[in-house]
Formats: C-alpha cells, structure tokens, sequence
C-alpha cells in the first residue's frame, strides 16, 4: 500500500468511527426514551392502579398521534415497563444498559432465569459488541451455565464482528425512515420523534382512562 493509499485508509477510519459513533449516540437516545416510557408506565400503574385499559388506550392514542408507529402496541409498551423495572435502581448495570440494543434487552429479559445470568449476557453483549443473532447464538448454547460450571471460565465463542450492532429493526421503525437513508436522516427523525412522544405522553398522563 502505498502513501497516497495510506492516507485514504485513515479517511476511511475517519468516517467509520463517525458512523458508528452516531449509531451509539441513537441508541442510546431509544434506549433511554423506552427507560422513561417504562417509568411512566410502572409508576402510573402504582400511583392509579391502571391495569390493561389504561395500556390498550395509550397504544391506541400513540397510533393516532403517530401512524404506523412499530413498538408501541400493548405488548411493545409492557416491554418498556418489565424494562424499567428489571433494572430500576441497579447501579451496576446502569452504566451498560445504553450500550446495547432493544432487539438485545428484549433476547436477554426473556431468556435469562435470574437477575445474574441477565447482568452476565448484558455484560459479554456490550463487551463483545453482539448482534442479534451473536447474542442468540451465545445464549442457545447455554454459555453462561457453561461459563458458570467451567474452572477455567471458558472465554465467549469467537464470533464474526458486526459492522453495526446497535443497526436493528426497531430503529428503523421508530424512526420510520426509507429503505435507503443517511446518519443526517436519522438524527433529524430521532429528535423529532422523541419530542412529540415525550410531551404526548406528558399530556395522556393527565387524561383519565377506563
């Protein structure tokens, strides 16, 4: 490689750092946002004893408020809440909870028997930068069981990288952006979408449901 294609190679580090910086940066801003609905929704259900109606109601209202919406059916809205309260006041945690992906919270909370194992996927997750179908294939083989009984503590097994682990389904749809689309896009949608839900949710809290 010569000298001009060395100073291409660094250009081209350039950018992928920027890339995958402003997909953490998204992530993070979804992951905190579902914090806060599941919040909302765990402290209402305590402070008015809301039950289904109230949740059926919400998933409809935020339909109407933003049509074709993904996530925030009445299943995606109790996984919001079972995620504020899986890691409510865990301090340990709270540092990597924003550093993984909804599609990998959602695999680890319903694949995980107790709250160790959970904190251990959480853990190799963010460590390994898992997708998907990575974390899938870690917890299918019962590597945490494994890695538990093993006197040497086997290491994870080596996995292809992801280009872009936090890249998933859910932000796509939230942000409802096309097919083909650019990092400008994504944080014009992200902020614009954040802003409505929040003071929309703000608003329904004070509206009464049957």
């Amino acid at each position: 490689m010569n000298e001009i294609d060395n100073t291409f190679a660094e250009i081209a580090t350039i950018i992928q750092e920027a890339r995958e910086n402003a997909y953490r940066k998204i992530n993070e801003e979804l992951i905190l946002m579902y914090q806060r609905v599941g919040k909302f929704l765990s402290e209402k259900s305590r402070e008015m004893n809301y039950g289904d109606g109230y949740i059926d109601s919400l998933a409809e209202y935020i339909q109407r408020q933003f049509p074709g919406i993904k996530g925030f059916n009445r299943r995606g809205l109790y996984r919001m809440k079972q995620f504020y309260e899986t890691y409510a006041g865990n301090k340990k945690v709270a540092p990597l909870v924003t550093q993984c992906s909804w599609t990998n919270h959602l695999l680890i909370m319903s694949g995980s028997k107790s709250d160790e194992e959970r904190e251990f996927y959480l853990r190799l997750t963010v460590k390994e930068r898992y997708s998907k179908r990575q974390l899938e294939r870690q917890m299918d083989s019962g590597y945490y069981e494994r890695y538990m009984l093993s006197n040497k503590k086997l290491l994870p097994e080596p996995l292809q990288p992801q280009q872009n682990p936090f890249l998933d389904s859910y932000v796509v749809e939230f942000l409802d952006l096309p097919d083909a689309f650019h990092e400008n896009d994504f944080r014009r949608a992200l902020v614009k979408g954040m802003r409505h839900l929040i003071l929309e949710l703000v608003f329904l809290g004070n509206m009464v449901f049957i």
